[in-house]
């Protein structure tokens, strides 16, 4: 499971420098694409293929199945970290998501999110407040 929030950097040939904790499971390969809200996420090979498998079963008759499909599978890229734990991120990438040097990679359960720094300061501030007032159930059963 990925958790946690970490700062690593981009350097100038696009390569993001995995957090540690994450790259024995991510060292056989992983898939980075267009994540929501201007993200990237970062897939495990396994999980990124069980997601595809979902999508592809969805039916073709459903505009936004269709739609969804589309934008997630056209902006990813299979990488194989190399021996630093480095990934280099498509430039296509790291330009739907605003990267630059100062990076934040948020573990999420299944994947991570890799985030710009400002850009992840800005979306945490605008959420946490209403994350703390919460007072009806937002997943079922959770809490």
């Amino acid at each position: 499971m990925f958790l946690g929030t970490h700062n690593p950097r981009l350097d100038e040939k696009g390569r993001l420098f995995l957090p540690a904790k994450f790259r024995d499971r991510l060292a056989e390969g992983l898939v980075v694409t267009r994540g929501q809200e201007r993200c990237l996420y970062v897939f495990p090979l396994d999980e990124f293929m069980r997601l595809a498998g979902q999508m592809q079963a969805a039916p073709t008759t459903s505009k936004a199945a269709r739609d969804y499909t589309r934008v997630f599978l056209s902006g990813a890229s299979d990488e194989v970290p190399d021996k630093q734990g480095r990934v280099t991120i498509p430039a296509a990438l790291r330009q739907y998501a605003g990267l630059s040097r100062e990076c934040t990679v948020i573990g999420t359960g299944s994947k991570l999110e890799v985030w710009d720094t400002a850009s992840w300061t800005a979306y945490l501030e605008s959420t946490e407040q209403a994350f703390a007032d919460q007072s009806e159930e937002v997943i079922p059963g959770l809490l």
